[in-house]
């Protein structure tokens, strides 16, 4: 390599390591602190696996360490996967949810595959969910269709106990702000995990125009993710970065919605902070390597929200 190319890489990657200086977008909401909390209140974050390159118990351990709460996985198919995770865990103290989904494109297929790993999930005699998140449905599919996957959900959430939401995510039943408000509407009782971001993709908007659906999901909300999304994707590509300052301030101001009302009723908030790796995560092109690290990013995120609402 010439000294030239040496030297315009040498600058080039010091020029870079400035950039990922991290900036601090929000601070602590004094008006949501200073207002008296319910006993009960209680802020608990959420680490994902999705991305880990581990085993359970190293990923249990790693979140352990840097401050989590609980973990949020997938639940695993394989027993042996499962006992793992759950062990993990509970050795480690912290608490668990898991994601339940169906992927099949027939929706009684789907529906089956939806009542088996919930089921399995809830009723596991290891250590019990704090939530089931659940990619209810799909968007192509009949409203009464979607509906069955509300009405499997309640059913077991009042047999054992363990509670279920419904994620707004692309591609799923609450793929969109004007079909969740719907859904709302028939189900009083509805209760979702939020992760805005994906509407912010869906309807191509930060939603100005959709203040009704948006403040109806946001009371409904029980567990929320957070991500950053903006109108061309669903994750920025570092919160650090200073450019997404007003976009990453929108996402907070939805969430301290839900802050205000856990806090005034004492209950408890859970989050997930779920950044994504690639191809979620912007990657270089023809190496695929993350522009950022997946794992320092959700930590940030971590400290952002333990500073604003704890």
């Amino acid at each position: 390599m010439d000294q030239s190319r040496r030297n315009f890489l040498k600058s080039s990657s010091a020029a870079v390591a400035g950039l990922l200086t991290p900036f601090t977008a929000v601070t602590a909401n004094p008006d949501l602190l200073k207002m008296p909390a319910g006993a009960g209140f209680q802020l608990l974050v959420m680490a994902t696996n999705w991305g880990f390159n581990g085993t359970a118990t190293a990923f249990c351990e790693k979140a352990k360490q840097d401050g989590y709460d609980g973990v949020e996985v997938l639940w695993p198919a394989d027993r042996q996967q499962q006992e793992a995770i759950l062990t993990a865990a509970k050795k480690q103290g912290l608490k668990i949810a898991f994601l339940c989904r169906g992927d099949e494109p027939d929706w009684k297929q789907q529906l089956e595959t939806f009542r088996t790993v919930t089921a399995g999930a809830a009723a596991n005699t290891i250590l019990q969910p704090l939530y089931i998140n659940c990619h209810s449905g799909r968007d192509f599919f009949e409203e009464e269709q979607n509906q069955s996957f509300i009405d499997v959900a309640a059913g077991l959430e009042k047999q054992t106990g363990v509670k279920m939401y419904h994620e707004t995510h692309r591609s799923r039943m609450l793929f969109a702000a004007h079909i969740t408000k719907k859904f709302i509407n028939k189900n009083p009782s509805l209760k979702l995990t939020l992760d805005i971001s994906h509407w912010c993709n869906v309807h191509e908007s930060m939603l100005e125009d959709q203040a009704g659906a948006v403040a109806a999901a946001l009371e409904h909300t029980a567990h929320f993710h957070a991500r950053i999304g903006h109108p061309e994707g669903p994750q920025i590509n570092d919160p650090r970065a200073p450019e997404w300052e007003a976009t990453i301030k929108q996402h907070f101001a939805w969430w301290d919605k839900i802050a205000e009302r856990k806090r005034r009723n004492g209950e408890v908030m859970t989050v997930l902070t779920e950044f994504g790796p690639p191809t979620y995560m912007p990657a270089q092109p023809y190496t695929q390597q993350p522009v950022v690290d997946q794992w320092a990013v959700n930590l940030y995120m971590m400290k952002m929200l333990r500073q604003r609402y704890q």
